[in-house]
């Protein structure tokens, strides 16, 4: 991985993003010392231009980013780091510099608790006992859920189908664990298709 710091004057920009759900969070710049310790320690470090020296995000506010994967663009000047966040990233308090935590993408965060819940056997977790009664009743309730949404498709409740929507969601992603795939497994089928 090469990047060229000479062609920007030693700071080239680094997009961070979000690695479960993929949101923008932030902006900031590297240099090549920020870029190697983000390397080697496997937390975000970038160069504050306006503390002028190197700066590790969250070293004041405990929100550390814990990088999942580095890109370098095609012109080998700009940097995409793919981050978990421990807590809200912009220094406002919201979730990201560009606005709140959104809905979209959401959907692998939860397949993240699920997993979670499952791999760490919750104790007291609805998704864990029902993990732990086999993959039978995980189908069943998959099954149970579908029905319900197709029973509330034909009346006109919109909260009521959202609900049963979510429901359904829900029980499938405790499938898939279950069958040991995953919601990026099901996409890459669909991509193909289209």
């Amino acid at each position: 991985m090469k990047i060229d710091f000479e062609k920007t004057n030693g700071l080239v920009p680094v997009i961070i993003q979000d690695s479960t759900t993929l949101q923008v969070l932030m902006l900031g710049y590297m240099n090549q010392e920020a870029f190697e310790k983000t390397e080697k320690e496997g937390i975000v470090t970038f160069f504050s231009r306006s503390k002028n020296r190197l700066w590790t995000k969250g070293e004041e506010s405990g929100n550390f980013l814990t990088v999942k994967n580095i890109s370098i663009d095609c012109d080998q000047d700009t940097i995409l780091i793919q981050a978990l966040p421990k807590d809200t990233v912009c220094h406002t308090g919201s979730f990201s510099c560009f606005g709140g935590k959104e809905s979209k993408g959401f959907i692998y965060e939860l397949e993240s608790k699920i997993n979670d819940r499952i791999d760490l056997k919750t104790e007291g977790s609805y998704t864990y006992s029902l993990y732990q009664r086999g993959i039978n009743k995980m189908a069943q309730k998959v099954g149970e859920e579908a029905v319900e949404l197709v029973i509330e498709a034909k009346d006109s409740n919109d909260d009521l189908f959202k609900n049963e929507a979510a429901d359904l969601m829900y029980h499938f992603l405790i499938l898939l664990k279950a069958k040991k795939m995953t919601m990026e497994d099901i996409e890459d089928v669909l991509r193909k298709r289209a």
